[in-house]
Formats: C-alpha cells, sequence, structure tokens
C-alpha cells in the first residue's frame, strides 16, 4: 500500500507542476511585454504665404471742360436802334451758360436787371406792379418776353426803313470805312428781308 500511495503521490505532483507550468506560459502569453509608449507629434499647420492685394492703379483725373468767362450785356437805355442787338446779346448769354439759370422767371429777371433808364425802366417797373396786384409775374416763359421786347424796343417799322433806305439813291459808301458801311448794309439787308445775291449787288454801292 504505501508503495501505491507514493507512486500516485509521485504522478500527482509531477501533473501539478506540469499544469503549473502550463498556466505560467500562459499568463506570459496573455500578458507579454508591455507595449511601447505612442509619441504622439505635435500637428504642424502650414499656412499660405499672405498674399498683399494689388496696388490700385491711379485713375486718370476727369479733364473739366473749361468755359470762357462771359461778359455781361451792356445796359439798356431804351433806345429802339439798340434793342435788337441788347437781346441778341442777352440770347447768346443765356445758350452759353444754361447751367446759371433754372427756369424762365430767373432768366428774364436776370435781363430785367440791364435795364437802366427812361422806357425800359418804365416798362420794367410795370411788370413788378402788376406782379403785385395779381401775385402773379405777367410774362411766364422766355419766348414771350422776347415778343414783348420786340413790340416795345425793337424798331417799329424796321423791315419798310431798311427797304426805303436800300431803294433810296441816296444811299452809299460816302466817307464810312468799308468796315462800317459792310456793316451797315448787311443790317439794311437782314431788316429788309433780301436774299436774293443779285439785289445785294445791285445794291451794294
Amino acid at each position: 500500500m504505501t508503495e501505491r500511495q507514493n507512486a500516485s503521490e509521485h504522478v500527482i505532483n509531477n501533473t501539478l507542476a506540469g499544469l503549473t507550468a502550463q498556466i505560467q506560459q500562459l499568463n506570459q502569453l496573455m500578458t507579454g511585454p508591455a507595449p511601447a509608449p505612442t509619441v504622439t507629434l505635435p500637428q504642424v499647420t502650414t499656412s499660405p504665404p499672405p498674399v498683399n492685394p494689388p496696388s490700385p492703379v491711379p485713375s486718370t483725373p476727369t479733364k473739366q471742360r473749361t468755359r470762357p468767362k462771359l461778359p455781361s450785356p451792356p445796359d439798356f437805355s431804351s433806345e429802339r436802334t439798340s434793342g435788337r442787338a441788347f437781346l441778341n446779346s442777352c440770347t447768346l448769354y443765356l445758350r452759353l451758360a444754361p447751367e446759371q439759370f433754372s427756369c424762365n422767371e430767373e432768366k428774364i429777371f436776370w435781363t430785367l436787371v440791364f435795364f437802366k433808364d427812361g422806357h425800359a425802366t418804365r416798362w420794367s417797373e410795370n411788370l413788378f406792379c402788376q406782379e403785385a396786384d395779381t401775385g402773379i409775374f405777367p410774362i411766364q416763359s422766355w419766348a414771350d418776353f422776347e415778343q414783348q421786347f420786340r413790340s416795345q424796343f425793337f424798331l417799329v417799322n424796321a423791315e419798310a426803313d431798311a427797304v426805303n433806305t436800300l431803294e433810296g439813291s441816296a444811299y452809299y459808301q460816302g466817307n464810312q470805312t468799308v468796315d462800317d458801311y459792310l456793316d451797315s448794309f448787311l443790317t439794311l439787308v437782314s431788316d429788309a428781308g433780301y436774299t436774293d445775291p443779285r439785289t445785294l449787288v445791285v445794291k451794294f454801292r
């Protein structure tokens, strides 16, 4: 009995030793060596190089149109012989500087400023008296003003007078300079309404 027990214990011990060795091997395989620490590198953000905005192209300055300084019309003294020249002078100024006048009333008032003497002054005063009575200036348009000015300050029978002068035998250059005679002749031709070149040649003497 004793030998069998000893033999059994020996077998059991060997078996336990083998099992213990296997368990240790399994533990080593399961645990294994500690993994190497993971090193996290900082993320480097690369930004594109700064781009300078394009330099603005200098704009070419706009050349403003320069207008010659316009002379004011002469003062008007009511003489019918100078009425046409005065109205032409005012009309020319108004056409060359329209930006200075915002309405017809301003054009008319500006023209009346040059009425300095005689019938012209009385006619201007009468217009303002009518405005004071009615509250409305009696002339509302530049065309109406021109028409009334012609009736008041142009020669009444300019066409007839010009025709009589050109057809008369007393009209000739005389002692006048060529320039003075030519100016006078052209004015008479315009007033008379002559347009036929043959007539003009005959009358120029």
